[in-house]
């Protein structure tokens, strides 16, 4: 039987390379682009890619703390 074209090799390949390339390419516009920032931070380059990139990040970590205050153990309904 045949795979599914999302699941071979190949096409995970090209797709992250795309992918890659599609950012690469959207970071670079931003040196055509005149920034007027509000703050100086906000008229850095790149400064959307990396601020959204720091984001998730916090995202993940918080999240992973919330977790890890949160969680009871595997018995915890069974009383």
């Amino acid at each position: 039987m045949k795979d599914h074209w999302l699941v071979r090799e190949s096409t995970i390949r090209r797709l992250w390379v795309t992918f890659v390339i599609v950012l690469v390419v959207t970071v670079l516009v931003d040196l055509l682009v005149q920034h007027d920032g509000q703050f100086w931070l906000t008229g850095t380059f790149g400064f959307g890619a990396w601020f959204g990139f720091a984001s998730c990040v916090a995202l993940i970590l918080l999240s992973k703390a919330l977790g890890a205050v949160l969680r009871r153990p595997d018995t915890y309904y069974d009383r």
